[in-house]
């Protein structure tokens, strides 16, 4: 039987009123009768409901965290860095994992407008016109601070924490192209998001600088999944005009590369080379020299929450705050080109 304040009020021989002033240490209570509500609290072994204890004071201290997908290192990196500040506020967290899907971030987005949560950090699953209004449109009606991660929402006036991904790619095939490569393949990100619209901005530019043709052929459309990468590798290599290096437009797709590069007894970088977006420790684990764009993930999520937090101080105040992190070119060799 689920213990109440009743149950308490009844054993300790008082009001329901005096329980509820001694749980929310709120109003005058007499000293001698606090010390027969604690008793009656201990000998009942009650624990006071989250939930019960927002609603009485309106206030959660819980905040919300949506991420396109949990099983991305680079997202367990931004979560990190959030919990950090999150713990150290106080505060409690629910995270949702939407696997990059535009419906499962709306349905996120209603569930934790449900839960009273003070805040939210979101990284956008999608920048199209269609969704964006659709999600523009659910992050106004929340009426709470928002902070955007990583990914941005068109027409919006939320603070938010981003990457320069146009200058990370545009230095990654900057780097190939100086190692003597033309001809250079990208496996984009799902193109329906800023970060992969702005690394194959990045990417044209970097060849547009050096004169050399942008071969649509080259250009091949992933969705941050390991398995994209793995199969538009495969296209690569099937390729008559097979291309001499590529450029992974994220860490899974890397994976994914890889693989399908493995399988085919191709050696990185004497039969292709390879410049990757997003660390992948465990490639450094198994001694896979890869040349990879750093991002300071963890910073990323700790600046975000730190943003949040200065919002929910003064929400009445809060102003819209935007910082863009630069990239590192991070080069182990794989981008090297064999003649």
């Amino acid at each position: 039987m689920a213990v109440t304040i009743k149950h308490i009020a009844d054993k300790a021989g008082v009001s329901l009123a005096t329980v509820s002033r001694v749980l929310n240490d709120s109003g005058y209570v007499k000293e001698e009768t606090r010390k027969k509500v604690v008793q009656a609290i201990k000998e009942l072994n009650y624990t006071p409901s989250a939930i019960a204890r927002s609603l009485t004071k309106k206030k959660t201290n819980v905040v919300g965290v949506v991420v396109p997908d949990i099983n991305n290192p680079h997202f367990g990196e931004l979560i990190k860095g959030i919990s950090k500040v999150v713990d150290a506020a106080n505060l409690n967290m629910i995270l949702c994992d939407t696997d990059e899907s535009t419906e499962k971030e709306l349905k996120a987005l209603q569930l934790l407008r449900e839960q009273r949560i003070e805040g939210i950090i979101v990284s956008p699953t999608s920048n199209e016109n269609d969704f964006n209004s659709e999600c523009l449109n659910t992050l106004e009606n929340l009426g709470i601070p928002i902070v955007l991660l990583d990914g941005d929402v068109k027409y919006s006036n939320f603070s938010g924490v981003f990457v320069d991904n146009i200058k990370g790619a545009y230095e990654g095939i900057m780097a190939l192209i100086k190692e003597g490569h033309s001809k250079i393949a990208i496996i984009t990100g799902r193109i329906n998001s800023k970060p992969a619209k702005d690394r194959l901005i990045g990417y044209k530019k970097a060849l547009a600088a050096n004169n050399i043709d942008i071969n649509e052929e080259y250009i091949f459309y992933g969705d941050y999944k390991e398995e994209s990468g793995y199969k538009l590798t495969q296209e690569i290599l099937n390729m008559k005009n097979r291309p001499t290096a590529i450029f992974t437009s994220n860490n899974m797709m890397t994976l994914g590369c890889i693989k399908a590069l493995n399988e085919h007894g191709i050696s990185i970088p004497r039969d292709m080379s390879i410049v990757a977006f997003d660390e992948l420790k465990v490639l450094n684990i198994l001694g896979m020299n890869i040349s990879f764009i750093a991002t300071p993930t963890e910073e990323m999520g700790r600046t975000a929450m730190e943003l949040l937090l200065e919002n929910l101080k003064d929400k009445e105040k809060s102003h819209v705050n935007r910082i863009t992190m630069h990239p590192k070119l991070l080069l182990k060799g794989s981008e090297k080109f064999k003649k």
